[in-house]
């Protein structure tokens, strides 16, 4: 997922955003005089902002405390993470120093300011969060190359995958067409050897009825004597061929 689309990037600008407008208000406090009818205002403001900023940086890191419960759920890992916590820790410490160092300021009504000057050289110790990314982005980059370098050579390797798939796909439809035409071949041999075998059928019921009607003749002509003995006849050589046929 992209910066732009991640949300907490885009809850994070309006934080910073909050941040930058927190210490621009800072900045206009330091100038005032002290117990000053401005300061008190600008302390109040500040301590209202430092509250917002820092519930908002609590609502972030409870998202982020879900997303480590399954990062690649939601496209991340370790090291976004941990990026994500150190920016929501340096914005927390920055607020809390600003908060600290305005309640100081309120509290001492005048009579010391060393407090105050030390929270304000601990508030400009602390970087900006702002910052950290800039330095952050080189980085971030490099990272996302070698994604992108990654995932080319993930596509490429599934594409050769998928061309050696289609080859052995292409080889399987050609064998499988051979066997067709074999079959088809020994489909038209056989539907050749049945005509000839019709045709022999055909020729031989022919014969056949040509020799029954002689056999009628030769009974009719044969008298009543001659049809009993054209029946042994014919019955011996029904036995005899029947013996041939079945015993030989």
């Amino acid at each position: 997922m992209s910066s732009a689309q991640d949300p907490f990037y885009i809850v994070k600008e309006e934080i910073q955003g909050s941040i930058d407008k927190l210490l621009s208000t800072f900045n206009q406090w330091e100038r005032m005089p002290l117990e000053s009818v401005e300061q008190l205002r600008l302390t109040k403001e500040l301590l209202s902002g430092c509250e917002t900023v820092e519930w908002k940086v609590d609502e972030l890191d409870k998202t982020i405390d879900v997303a480590a419960r399954d990062p690649a759920w939601y496209g991340i890992d370790q090291a976004e993470l941990d990026k994500r916590r150190r920016w929501t820790s340096n914005a927390r410490t920055q607020v809390k120093n600003v908060k600290k160092t305005a309640v100081i300021g309120n509290e001492s009504n005048g009579t010391s300011t060393s407090n105050v000057n030390g929270m304000r050289r601990e508030l400009m110790r602390v970087p900006n969060p702002h910052q950290t990314d800039k330095s952050n982005q080189y980085a971030a980059a490099q990272e996302n190359d070698d994604y992108i370098s990654s995932e080319s050579d993930r596509q490429l390797l599934l594409i050769r995958q998928q061309d050696e798939e289609l080859d052995e796909l292409s080889a399987s439809v050609e064998r499988i067409g051979g066997v067709g035409l074999t079959i088809h071949e020994e489909l038209r041999a056989q539907e050749k050897i049945m005509d000839d075998l019709g045709n022999e059928m055909d020729s031989t019921s022919n014969r056949l009825d040509f020799v029954q009607k002689k056999v009628a003749m030769v009974m009719k002509k044969a008298g009543a004597k001659g049809q009993f003995m054209m029946i042994l006849f014919l019955l011996a050589l029904f036995i005899i061929l029947f013996v041939l046929v079945f015993f030989t």
